[in-house]
Parts: C-alpha cells; structure tokens; sequence
C-alpha cells in the first residue's frame, strides 16, 4: 500500500489524518510532517503516528498532501521543492496534494521541477469521520492513473467530485465552508428550542437527530433517484413538500424563514465566501 505524507498538523490535516485511520489505513503508511514541538507531540501520542521533518516524511512517499494555512504555503512548498529535487528517480511518480484554499496548482507548478504532477483537493471537515465533501482538480501533469488513485484516497473519507479548477472558489465556498453553515443553523435550531421551553439537552439531541435523519433522508432519496449533483434541487424541495401540510406548523414556519431571507441570506453568504476564496488566490502570475 502506498505511503501517504501528510504535511500540517493542523485541523484539516489532523482531520484526514484521522478519517484515513478509520477507513482502514495502516498506520505504518502514514506519516505527518509538523514544524511545531507540542502539536507534533500531540498527534503522535493521539494517532500513535511517526511525526518527522518535510524531508523525512516526503521521502518515499506515494502521495503528499499539503495542509497547512496560505501564509505557510511558500516555506513549505520550497523545502518540498528541495527535497524533491535532491531524491532519486522514484520522486517522478509522486504526487502532490494541496488543501490549501485559494492555492492554484499553477502557482505550485511553477515552485517545483518541471512536470511535477500536481492536484488541487478542497475537502470539509468531515472526512475526520469518513463522510466528507472533496472537489478535485488537476493540474498540467498528473497522469489520469494518478489522478483515479488521489481521488481513490479521498473516497476513503466521503465523496468526490472532479471540477475545473475555475469552479474551486465556488466549491470552497459550498461545501469546504458549508459545515459552518450547518453548524450555525443547528445552534439556532437548539437556541429556539430552549426558548420555547426545552431544556438544552433535549434541544440538542432533537435538533440534531433531525438533521442527521434528514440528510440521510435526501441522500437515500438521490440515490433512488438515480441523481448526481447535477440538477438537483428538485429533491430537496420534494422532501420539503413532503413534511409541509397545507396550512400546518410546518407552513407557518417557513413562511417565517422566507420572509425572513433565508434564501437571499444563503446566497449572500456563499458569494461572500466565494469572493474571499479569490481574495486569497495564490497564482503564478
């Protein structure tokens, strides 16, 4: 099984770390690169994982996947040149990963040797629990063998869906941010509850119960569908339609959501997500 190095300690990177542990990775395949003294410490006693230097961790290595913050991007793509640079022919079938938002893979392309093989992934917070959302895109060298083994890496922890490299900002701005969004109305949902009279516990397990019921709902209703991403938001709406009575509780509240903006607040706050993922775009030109 090919060795996977994963480069960053941080949440995304501990996130695939972990989901990649719970599909079943040997730990023996895996290895992490982090610059600081305590986080190393930290992961290595919680995954019982080798955590070593850039160098020591790409060397040998099928798969790097860089996941560190953009500020950190240029020292850790340099010392990954290097390293790249200095090692034997073997190095020529690696590939590297980035989960860096805004990071292009023409930047990364033009910091290391010529044709080295590079993949832009922007995954969610779940795959830590074997559920996440990745968008892959290519760049100039991978081979199509390389690109169906990333992706098979990701499909380890969630689902994958293969994109432009254009369409990123969008997808960073669905699904890499759209955990937030979740999140958020699942601490509305338990915060309304507690007003109208239950206790926070109750709320809690209520609110998300229902939300873990209802997607598992949408995603058994695609399936049967036979639907695929592409037009998609016609099952949704029949689910919703399924649970609105004319004229009941249902009814009442999403009138409420709807004069509220529900809608208009979504797609503001997407383009506005959007709009900092090209802020932050890291190019070659």
């Amino acid at each position: 099984m090919a060795r996977i190095a994963i480069i960053g300690g941080g949440n995304m990177g501990e996130a695939m770390l972990a989901g990649l542990l719970a599909a079943g990775r040997p730990v023996k395949d895996l290895v992490v690169a982090e610059r600081y003294g305590e986080r190393a410490r930290q992961l290595a006693e919680k995954y019982s994982v080798l955590v070593t230097s850039v160098a020591d961790a790409v060397e040998n290595a099928a798969i790097v996947i860089v996941a560190v913050k953009p500020q950190d991007v240029d020292s850790v793509v340099e010392e990954y040149a290097k390293n790249v640079t200095a090692a034997s022919g073997d190095s020529a079938e690696q590939v590297l990963v980035t989960l860096v938002a805004g990071l292009t893979t023409g930047y990364v392309e033009s910091k290391l040797p010529a044709g080295a093989a590079v993949v832009r992934v922007m995954p969610n917070t779940p795959v830590k629990v074997g559920v996440g959302a990745s968008a892959l895109a290519k760049g100039r060298f991978p081979t199509n063998e390389q690109v169906e083994e990333v992706a098979a890496l990701f499909e380890c922890v969630g689902t994958v869906a293969i994109v432009p490299e254009e369409q990123m900002d969008a997808v960073t701005a669905v699904s890499g941010s759209g955990p937030a969004y979740f999140f958020l109305m699942v601490e509305a949902l338990v915060d309304a509850g507690v007003a109208a009279g239950l206790s926070r516990q109750a709320a809690t397990d209520l609110a998300v119960q229902t939300m873990a019921g209802s997607a598992q709902m949408l995603l058994e209703e695609r399936g049967a569908d036979g639907q695929s991403g592409g037009g998609s938001d016609t099952t949704p709406a029949h689910l919703r339609a399924m649970v609105t009575s004319p004229g009941g509780t249902t009814a009442a509240a999403l009138r409420e959501l709807e004069a509220g903006g529900l809608r208009t607040s979504v797609d503001r706050a997407v383009q506005a997500a959007k709009t900092r993922s090209e802020q932050l775009r890291i190019t070659s030109e």
